[in-house]
C-alpha cells in the first residue's frame, strides 16, 4: 500500500502533513494579528476616535484654545473650574 508519499519506500511519511499545517498556522496567526491591530481601527474598534458630540468639556476647551478662540488666561481660568467639576483624579490643578 502506498500511502503518505511512499512511507515504506523511504518517503517523508506522516511528516508530509506537517508543512501544510505549519503554513496554515502561520497564515491564520497573521490574520489574527492583523484583525487585532491594524484592521480594528478601520472597522471602528477601540482605536477609533469618539464622535465629536461626546467629547469631554476639557477636550473642547483644549481645542478652542488650540484654535485661538480663547486666550491663555481664559483657558486656565476655565480649566480650573472644569477640573473642580470634572476633575482628573478628584483634585483641582
Amino acid at each position: 500500500m502506498q500511502t503518505l508519499a511512499h512511507f515504506g519506500d523511504g518517503g517523508p511519511g506522516p511528516w508530509i502533513l506537517f508543512f501544510p499545517l505549519l503554513w496554515a498556522l502561520v497564515i491564520g496567526g497573521g490574520i489574527v494579528l492583523l484583525r487585532r491591530t491594524v484592521w480594528r481601527d478601520r472597522r471602528g474598534g477601540p482605536l477609533r476616535q469618539p464622535p465629536a458630540g461626546s467629547d469631554s468639556p476639557i477636550a473642547v476647551l483644549g481645542r478652542r484654545f488650540a484654535s485661538g478662540e480663547i486666550d491663555e488666561d481664559e483657558y486656565w481660568r476655565r480649566l480650573s473650574v472644569l477640573n473642580e467639576e470634572f476633575g482628573r483624579g478628584g483634585g483641582a490643578v
